[in-house]
């Protein structure tokens, strides 16, 4: 009887310890090599992809000279939050042919979107993963300003 109370003694205070507030899919996250991941990420949003739209669009701006003409690529994503206080609700995913840098990640806390930026090379890869895979998306900032961003799909088992 001594034990069995000793044992849920020690369950009990297990249970009460605080969880560790490390990121829930932080298992994709590459090696904290800098270390700009050292502290608890002040905001996460984790988002399972349920559906997605490709919008290629089409502009012309005819009050400059000489007329640009551009044609963004975009994917709109869609699905559930996954986490405990996240908000997210959709995700724009926008593609940069030209610049030699990329935009870095942004959540609008209104419109409750997120905005990432990748090379126009990696569209093909995306939609991919949205046709054959689970995706989720990870957004993590963190109090030294430091922003990670991802696309991801779950563990896979190989055929």
């Amino acid at each position: 009887m001594r034990l069995l109370i000793r044992s849920l003694a020690a369950l009990l205070l297990i249970l009460s310890l605080p969880l560790s507030a490390a990121p829930m899919h932080s298992q994709f996250l590459p090696p904290d090599d800098l270390t700009v991941r050292d502290a608890e990420p002040e905001q996460q949003q984790l988002l399972q992809v349920t559906d997605y739209s490709v919008v290629v669009g089409a502009q012309r701006q005819s009050n400059q000279q000489p007329i640009p003409v551009t044609s963004p690529l975009m994917i709109r994503l869609k699905g559930k939050s996954l986490n405990k206080g996240a908000t997210i609700t959709q995700v724009l995913v926008n593609f940069d042919g030209e610049s030699k840098s990329l935009k870095k990640p942004v959540y609008d806390d209104k419109s409750k979107t997120l905005t990432l930026f990748y090379p126009q090379a990696q569209y093909r890869v995306i939609v991919d993963l949205l046709r054959n895979d689970t995706v989720y998306v990870q957004f993590l900032s963190y109090a030294n300003g430091h922003i990670w961003a991802d696309l991801h799909t779950g563990a896979v088992r190989s055929r």
